[in-house]
């Protein structure tokens, strides 16, 4: 009986994964994006951008996302919150957030379950009052941005409730 333990445990753990939601992103020609890239010494490079956003999209769906469910997203573009200011900060430069420079996102998306298609849709996902919702101080990268993708994900994803003036 116990030579059929490892086995088992084998068969639930891949059986387990292949009910595990899963989130994929894809950036499209982010070369292209209106501000992803550290232009002036005041944040990431691109490539570091897109792997914080990615990961924020894989958090969300591991903890948002039930079993079974797929989300396809596809960045269009993306407008960090804020704004380069070069030579603020000599030699680097640093960015400036005000309520006038909300963060944006451009995307497309496919929510899946299994075969069967739940949603899909492209939109635009910003909020002007991003600053009046914020529940912190910011303390780190991409706070406003994670605080946008999170309501977005929770509004659109999780409850399913169409767009609506916000997003």
């Amino acid at each position: 009986m116990r030579r059929g333990r490892p086995i088992l445990a084998l068969v639930l753990m891949v059986w387990a994964e292949a009910a595990v939601a899963q989130v994929t992103v894809r950036f499209v020609a982010p070369e292209r994006y209106t501000d992803a890239g550290n232009r002036f010494g005041s944040g990431l490079p691109l490539q570091g951008t897109l792997g914080e956003i990615r990961r924020i999209f894989e958090e969300l769906g591991r903890r948002g996302l039930p079993p079974g469910r797929a989300l396809a997203v596809e960045i269009l573009d993306i407008d960090l919150a804020g704004a380069e200011r070069p030579g603020a900060n000599i030699p680097f430069g640093v960015r400036v957030v005000s309520d006038v420079t909300p963060p944006r996102f451009r995307l497309r998306y496919v929510l899946t379950e299994g075969r069967r298609k739940i949603d899909a849709a492209e939109e635009v996902v910003t909020d002007i009052n991003f600053l009046m919702r914020a529940t912190r101080l910011s303390n780190g990268a991409f706070d406003y941005e994670r605080d946008l993708l999170r309501d977005w994900f929770r509004t659109r994803i999780v409850d399913a409730r169409p767009p609506a003036g916000g997003f």
